[in-house]
């Protein structure tokens, strides 16, 4: 479902993702783990064609990314760390506009937002503006929003940052049902590496831009030693923001305006 070879994205002299090659199977959940600047996100935008490639290819449903972008989108949800929900509109409205943008049958938009929300636990706040919502809230509505139209992959980048422990594991239960229901694939980022070990088939590491590891959470925990746990892993492989540090400001600049720029 997913295919990329020799991944690459600069941002004039600097290089963000540094040939990253990897595979993710149909229905599968695959995590992406490292420290903040290792290219997580960069990686994630070029998988839902929101930033070019620089060098290298990838295919995402069968779709090639660069060839194929709009039939890319069709078939993805996508979970930023950015906002995304409307706050002038109420919950019921976000997703309306989203049944409508993905051409969800008619007769099926008030079963599928009514589900959504029920899964959500946002039901009670179905027509109240989103503006008057918590972050966490917002964030809920978000992952909703992505789920609604059941894409056969589902992006989630850090989407469970802020979340309380409750809304955590209804995000994860919620995300576990599409994955058993309709086969969804799932590519995501997190720092909660409990969560990760949960969820994820396999993982792969970045540090520096570089995959540096790819493996299942048992294979790379055997990796680094007896007993390893994934935050183990994380610091022997992933590295720190320190590490990631150099040209840190830089990056992140360039890649905002780029969000900024392409949505």
């Amino acid at each position: 479902m997913v295919e990329v070879t020799d991944l690459t994205r600069r941002f004039g002299a600097f290089t963000a993702v540094d040939r990253v090659s990897f595979s993710v199977q149909r229905g599968e959940a695959f995590g992406l783990i490292g420290a903040n600047g290792a290219g997580k996100s960069t990686v994630i935008r070029m998988l839902t064609t929101l930033l070019p490639i620089t060098e290298g290819s990838g295919t995402v449903a069968g779709y090639d990314l660069v060839r194929q972008p709009e039939q890319v989108r069709r078939h993805i949800g996508y979970v930023p760390q950015l906002l995304s929900a409307d706050g002038a509109l109420t919950a019921w409205e976000n997703l309306l506009l989203s049944a409508r943008l993905y051409d969800i049958p008619r007769r099926q938009v008030r079963q599928r937002i009514e589900h959504a929300l029920k899964s959500m636990d946002l039901m009670p706040f179905a027509h109240q503006l989103v503006q008057g919502f918590s972050g966490g809230m917002i964030r809920r509505l978000e992952i909703a929003q992505s789920m609604l139209h059941r894409p056969a992959i589902l992006f989630m980048d850090e989407s469970t940052v802020g979340l309380d422990p409750v809304a955590r594991h209804a995000v994860l239960d919620h995300v576990g049902e599409l994955r058993r229901d309709f086969g969804t694939t799932v590519l995501v980022t997190s720092h909660y590496m409990e969560e990760i070990d949960v969820l994820c088939d396999h993982l792969g590491v970045l540090s520096h831009g570089k995959l540096v590891a790819v493996g299942t959470p048992v294979e790379l925990k055997a990796k680094v030693g007896p007993n390893a746990t994934l935050d183990d892993v994380f610091a022997v492989l992933a590295g720190t923001d320190e590490d990631n540090a150099t040209e840190t400001y830089r990056n992140v600049r360039l890649s905002r305006r780029a969000a900024s720029t392409h949505g």
